[in-house]
């Protein structure tokens, strides 16, 4: 779509990268964007349209009263919650097996709506290029000892979001990618 080029001309900074590098490629550029011009703090967010930008006050909130480093934003925590089921049963199962990889339960290890503090942005060193990202991010707040917490959010679900996020057959290649970048 258009979303860099109006971006662009409302002098927003776009990065891209030539070849599509996904998700943990995208977190990867923006989080060391933000280290080499000394951000004091990043947000990232899906690009699908699930996530409600007004949501950034909360998640700058804990990060501005230094009560984290990382952010989550929880779709569970969320009492309107409108996630089909079929999205809870796969987020819940993300969410166990981060907790045995990597010792840290999450409501939400698959969200995509983050915020991230000076010390976040200047520790975390991402491996991972695709969906996995999510899950090894909980390896980096470990690693590092980051404070990290969770806050509702609102989603917004609509047939492209749903088109776009993580599907349910992509759980054994995740999985399987997550694995191997524990043993590199």
């Amino acid at each position: 779509d258009e979303t860099g080029r109006i971006a662009k001309k409302k002098g927003v900074i776009v990065l891209r990268h030539v070849i599509n590098r996904g998700l943990g490629g995208a977190l990867a550029t923006g989080l060391e964007y933000a280290k080499v011009n000394q951000a004091d703090i990043a947000v990232t967010m899906d690009s699908d349209g699930q996530h409600d930008p007004n949501n950034i006050k909360t998640i700058l909130k804990p990060l501005l009263k230094n009560k984290a480093d990382i952010v989550i934003g929880s779709r569970m925590l969320e009492s309107n919650n409108s996630m089909p089921l079929y999205r809870k049963i796969f987020n819940q199962i993300s969410n166990l097996i981060t907790k045995a990889l990597f010792g840290i339960y999450s409501t939400d290890s698959l969200s995509g709506f983050r915020g991230f503090g000076k010390k976040a942005i200047n520790k975390i060193k991402l491996k991972t290029e695709r969906m996995e990202v999510s899950n090894e991010l909980f390896a980096e707040i470990k690693k590092h000892k980051l404070k990290y917490t969770e806050i509702p959010i609102k989603v917004i679900y609509t047939e492209y979001s749903i088109k776009k996020g993580q599907k349910p057959s992509n759980a054994f290649a995740i999985i399987f990618k997550l694995l191997l970048r524990l043993f590199r």
